[in-house]
């Protein structure tokens, strides 16, 4: 499992600030108590581990970007330089953005973070499931979320006992415009 995280923190996000937290629920007792508040999926108990993945709002600050970028420094990927460039636009970046704004951008960064978590299970022999169907506001009550985290999706994570069904998607030219033509 660190692994695999360790793999889904690679995926690219904006500022590379990792807004990215990751709660994984393997604990039968846990997982019974997760189980009810999504909603009854059987997957959340069928499965080795269930994957929360949270976004911080907290990670859009200077003095995150600058700790990351110190750790940059500190390992000869970036100058010192280009640290202090790049924490001045943090301002910019973040700083008038309003909560709303914060909660989209962690929304996409995790999206990626998720998709490169799920890309490595695969890659492993894992399967995975996202689930976006549960309770939001009982999970954050049931295990003492901070307001500065962010419900993004939950992924079930194991070895399917049976081929999934097959489903179907739109056809290319259904979901493509080319050059700004809707």
């Amino acid at each position: 499992m660190k692994e695999l995280i360790g793999e889904a923190i690679l995926a690219p996000n904006a500022h590379n600030l990792n807004t990215w937290r990751f709660m994984v629920f393997t604990d039968p007792v846990l997982k019974e108590r997760l189980h009810k508040i999504a909603l009854g999926q059987r997957q959340v108990l069928e499965a080795s581990a269930v994957v929360a993945l949270l976004g911080d709002l907290n990670a859009y600050s200077v003095e995150n970007s600058d700790r990351l970028n110190q750790n940059a420094v500190d390992g000869g990927y970036m100058t010192e330089e280009v640290k202090e460039k790049i924490n001045d636009s943090m301002d910019d970046f973040s700083g008038h953005a309003d909560e709303q704004a914060k909660r989209e951008w962690l929304m996409i960064d995790s999206g990626l973070a998720a998709m490169q978590f799920m890309l490595a299970a695969k890659a492993r022999g894992y399967d995975t499931l996202p689930m976006i169907g549960y309770d939001v506001e009982a999970f954050r009550k049931e295990f003492d979320i901070p307001d500065n985290l962010v419900n993004v999706l939950m992924i079930a994570i194991g070895k399917a006992k049976k081929r999934g069904h097959a489903s179907v998607r739109l056809e290319v030219d259904k979901v493509t415009y080319w050059n700004g033509k809707l």
